[in-house]
């Protein structure tokens, strides 16, 4: 079987991402799964055991004090040098802000082609193709790279398979200092999420999204409770972001976040055509909204016609019952 290459966006805290598993067993489908990953420290036997939980048949793990210290320099090396050692027949890439920047970068040095925010891919006779959702969801198109090295960037969640466990063969690389000019140096990083004790919006299963039909950023806590009664992320539409019920990093949408959770809640979200292109890859879509002819209930599979004020309060009272 050919070789995947799979970029492991380990944070600077050497967390294990929620995109981990989707892109190995995406890649256990394609081929042999060849894990890569960048850390200030060599990864340890915890990471590697997890890794190889989730599919990893081989982990190229690269270490730098530096790794850290500029924008991806060190992790466009690494990727680098993993495909000339493994000669892969495609890359998977997170499709997060890093991850585009990534394998743009990556096709550069390599003369590979880009295909951004996949939501699968298969192999046939030795060929990729990759499978996006375009035009706010309303087609699916294939697309492929012929004679070049395929890199793709998969959207968080689309992947919900576990590919089959390994105990990986492991290859550490102390990276040297990159020989790049003139480049941005980071300083300190912090994780500053909207809310620590939620999942990332962008990996999250599970998705609570609010609107301007909450009318104000108080209201907008009621988005939040229920959020927390089903262990989501909380996200928002365009609308809510610019009337400043919540801060724009929830922005889900077209010029937002891209999610493909199990479940996304929809709560007085009209569903325009924009936030729609961000999340109507979900595997399963309510939406509560007093208008009954709002286009959110196009895609839904469950349209609760009626007030969030009402029965939102109603739902998280039921849920904690059940806790």
């Amino acid at each position: 079987m050919p070789n995947i290459v799979v970029f492991i966006e380990l944070t600077h805290t050497t967390q294990i991402p929620a995109t981990a598993p989707g892109l190995l067993a995406l890649a256990a489908r394609l081929g042999t799964p060849i894990a890569v990953s960048v850390s200030q420290s060599p990864l340890n036997d915890e990471h590697i055991a997890a890794l190889g939980a989730q599919g990893a048949a081989h982990i190229y793990a690269t270490h730098s004090a530096q790794a850290y210290s500029t924008l991806n320099s060190y992790t466009v090396d690494a990727l680098e040098q993993a495909i000339s050692a493994h000669q892969p027949a495609a890359v998977l890439i997170p499709a997060s802000v890093d991850g585009r920047e990534i394998a743009g970068r990556l096709a550069v040095r390599t003369g590979g082609g880009v295909l951004a925010d996949v939501i699968d891919a298969h192999a046939h006779d030795g060929a990729i193709t990759a499978i996006h959702s375009v035009f706010g969801g309303h087609y699916t198109v294939a697309a492929s790279v012929p004679e070049a090295l395929p890199i793709l960037t998969l959207r968080a969640g689309a992947i919900d398979e576990i590919a089959p466990a390994h105990n990986p063969t492991v290859e550490h690389l102390e990276l040297g200092a990159h020989t790049a000019g003139r480049t941005a140096h980071i300083d300190a990083q912090s994780d500053a999420p909207y809310n620590t004790n939620r999942p990332e919006l962008r990996g999250a299963a599970t998705v609570v999204s609010g609107g301007r039909g909450l009318g104000s950023a108080q209201n907008f806590v009621l988005v939040e409770q229920l959020a927390d009664a089903l262990g989501g992320a909380v996200g928002a539409s365009r609308a809510a972001v610019d009337a400043g019920y919540i801060d724009h990093t929830a922005q889900v949408g077209q010029t937002g976040v891209s999610v493909s959770p199990q479940l996304y809640v929809a709560l007085g979200i009209s569903g325009a055509i924009q936030h729609r292109a961000g999340m109507q890859t979900a595997k399963t879509i309510i939406a509560i909204n007093k208008d009954e002819d709002a286009p959110i209930f196009e895609i839904a599979d469950l349209g609760i016609v009626g007030d969030v004020f009402s029965v939102v309060p109603q739902v998280i009272e039921l849920l904690k019952a059940r806790a």
